[in-house]
């Protein structure tokens, strides 16, 4: 972990920031500030960055690398909700705002690196600035409609059209995320998901 302002790549970290769909519109004196508090983390592939149930939340920007969303029950089996990559963000803002642990974790997927600061700290810069919580709070509920399209796609579409309505609502994290965790995400086997990649209906 290493503060941005200390950060050998800063001015890489810095234009990626710029790119992220939260971020984008912020002005220099506003970036200035956020700087201040962010922490860059290189993740290991299947690092948790947050664990299910932590009342302890932070704001995540992703820069390179793919997250997940999961949940798991009490034997350990888990269920993916999202995924996040480069430009995205990971957030347990709902929960916070509530007063709830988070109902989730957020793992590293492939190795990333993201810029994290305390979920309080993202709060109070965001209630100073509204048109960037309006951004955020509709970033954020984008997130919350893609779950729930998502677990109504488990139930009611067959394995090909679980596929295809991936490719089509996703088609960039096709080719990045592994095979095994795009299967667990569709709720398929890794034999289904090889099979129909290679049998060319989807």
């Amino acid at each position: 972990m290493t503060l941005l302002a200390n950060h050998a790549e800063k001015n890489v970290i810095r234009l990626q920031l710029q790119q992220n769909i939260v971020l984008q519109d912020l002005d220099r004196e506003d970036r200035a500030e956020l700087e201040r508090h962010l922490v860059i983390v290189d993740g290991r592939k299947g690092e948790f960055l947050l664990m299910q149930g932590v009342r302890e939340m932070e704001q995540y920007f992703v820069l390179d690398g793919i997250l997940k969303r999961v949940v798991a029950n009490k034997e350990g089996k888990e269920m993916i909700l999202r995924f996040a990559c480069e430009r995205d963000m990971e957030t347990s803002y709902a929960a916070w705002r509530l007063g709830d642990a988070t109902p989730y974790g957020i793992v590293c997927v492939t190795k990333a690196r993201v810029a994290r600061l305390p979920l309080s700290d993202w709060v109070e810069f965001l209630e100073k600035r509204p048109k960037v919580k309006a951004a955020f709070e509709l970033s954020v509920m984008r997130g919350m409609s893609e779950i729930m399209a998502h677990t109504i796609t488990l139930h009611l579409l067959d394995a090909t059209g679980r596929m295809q309505r991936f490719l089509r609502k996703r088609p960039e994290l096709v080719e990045s995320i592994p095979q095994k965790e795009l299967a667990a995400y569709l709720n398929l086997s890794a034999e289904t998901l090889s099979r129909l990649i290679h049998s060319g209906k989807v």
